[in-house]
């Protein structure tokens, strides 16, 4: 088992500001994601979403401030979309196998462990959109992450096709015990399954459970009011102590730090 932080922190972002060809997507960004933890990033276009997500990875720099990632924390990614070409002849197993060689007995667990279980033999170029989703999800949970990163995984699937991937992700969450950092603007779906939801537009507008950023003003500033009948319904269980501001006690930690 990798080492764990005693703070339970996987990721922690202080003061963060990124610059892009003189334009400033983030500014004093400040976040953390803890162990076991399902955060939801929502936000319009534009609003940095994926700039956070490829300086959390370290594809960008930031300008300023600090990203620190535990250094034993393995991440697993599933972009917004990956384009095959279909004459490309790759099956799922082959591309289950790059770049590190698989054997058959873990792809065929893999995959029925996403719900996909037998299209090892399939052509990736002829899988349906949920099964192609679900592949690259196998690919990324196939070294058993700690974090898992979804950029609008289920960008092109119908509702009831995400509703699905969502709860596959939070059953992922409690096998796995990873913690899930997800970008996507099916706000009712994703936040419903999420222990806190950071709102972004450039810099935090709000944070905190979905209850919270639901009545906040901010997020209806952004969103509008339609969303938050939705999110009246939700409950889960936790083992962290919310308080009232919509912080965690994991924030507090944070912020002593």
């Amino acid at each position: 088992m990798p080492e764990k932080r005693t703070d339970m922190s996987l990721v922690k972002i202080k003061n963060m500001t990124v610059k892009l060809e003189g334009h400033v997507a983030l500014t004093n960004v400040s976040m953390q994601i803890s162990q076991g933890e399902i955060v939801t990033i929502v936000g319009p276009n534009g609003s940095g979403k994926s700039t956070l997500l490829r300086t959390i990875v370290g594809a960008i720099q930031p300008t300023s401030g600090i990203v620190n990632i535990t250094d034993s924390c393995k991440i697993g990614y599933v972009p917004q979309k990956l384009h095959i070409d279909a004459t490309l002849p790759i099956t799922v197993k082959r591309f289950l196998c790059l770049p590190k060689a698989q054997n058959s007995k873990n792809i065929k667990s893999i995959l029925k462990r996403v719900g996909s279980p037998d299209i090892e033999n399939r052509q990736m170029a002829n899988l349906s959109g949920g099964q192609f989703q679900r592949v690259l999800l196998a690919r990324a949970i196939l070294n058993e992450p700690d974090l898992l990163i979804l950029d609008e995984a289920t960008q092109g699937l119908d509702q009831m096709g995400a509703a699905s991937f969502y709860r596959l992700v939070e059953n992922l969450r409690s096998t796995l015990g990873c913690a899930i950092l997800m970008v996507s603007h099916e706000l009712h779906v994703v936040m419903s399954a999420s222990d806190r939801v950071i709102c972004l537009n450039g810099h935090v507008c709000c944070h905190g459970t979905p209850d919270i950023v639901a009545s906040d003003p901010e997020y209806h500033a952004l969103f509008g009011s339609g969303t938050q009948g939705a999110l009246a319904l939700y409950r889960h269980e936790h083992n962290h102590t919310h308080n009232h501001d919509g912080t965690c006690d994991h924030d507090r930690q944070y912020e002593d730090a």
